[in-house]
């Protein structure tokens, strides 16, 4: 069997000592374990909303890169779309 071993990390800060006990407040009433596992799982939310809207951000402006070379240099069309515009021209006509 084999045991994946994590490596652990250390995070310090200094804070105001009214500021600690603001957040240890918070940890009790949102039933968190301790304000260790309060921070920990606040900045992981807060970190992977910023990430997402960064993602999104950089999806949008490709797409936007995409669509407006789509519009700017179209792409001559083939057989089938010329066939199926023939089809709609006669069709519509009638």
């Amino acid at each position: 069997m084999t045991t994946i071993r994590k490596e652990k990390a250390r995070f310090d800060t200094r804070l105001p000592q009214e500021q600690k006990n603001f957040f240890e407040r918070a940890a009790i009433v949102g039933g968190y374990r301790n304000l260790t596992d309060f921070v920990i799982m606040t900045v992981q939310e807060k970190a992977k909303e910023i990430i997402e809207k960064r993602d999104q951000i950089i999806a949008s402006q490709r797409d936007s890169t995409i669509f407006f070379e789509a519009i700017t240099k179209p792409a001559k069309p083939n057989k089938a779309l010329i066939s199926a515009a023939k089809e709609y021209k006669s069709r519509a006509s009638k």
